[in-house]
């Protein structure tokens, strides 16, 4: 596996109409991208800067993994995200390699990346996502 950059940081926050506010006025960057992801029960707002992103990621359940995460730890750092030349095969050398996994095989996330999470008991307490386009 090859990991090429820090494709996004996932944030959760309990509002997305209250959060966009912050990372605008007070941080000077720009919303480019709202959308929802429905089968993962999120809605998610993304920034720029410099060659990543920030991912803002609303629940639109709280059964959801986000409202879940919320109403255990708060808003804040949720995720990490690499960048790699392909979901599968790096998900196959990952597990290969004693990583327990969340995603088995590729699914589709936002911005119509292929994504995959490793589960965060095997990543020092980091949940980490792997994606592609």
């Amino acid at each position: 596996m090859k990991i090429s950059h820090i494709e996004h940081i996932g944030i959760a926050v309990k509002s997305l109409e209250e959060a966009i506010p912050y990372y605008e006025k007070v941080l000077g960057l720009k919303c480019y991208n709202v959308e929802e992801v429905a089968d993962q029960k999120v809605k998610t707002a993304f920034f720029k800067v410099g060659e990543v992103k920030i991912e803002l990621l609303e629940s639109t359940d709280p059964e959801g993994p986000i409202g879940k995460f919320i109403e255990k730890k708060g808003q804040g750092i949720h995720h990490l995200a690499f960048a790699v030349d392909g979901v599968d095969e790096a998900l196959t050398e990952v597990e290969a390699n004693g990583v327990a996994l969340i995603d088995k095989k590729a699914r589709k996330g936002a911005e119509g990346l292929n994504i995959g999470f490793l589960h965060p008991k095997s990543t020092l307490g980091v949940l980490t996502e792997l994606c592609c386009e």
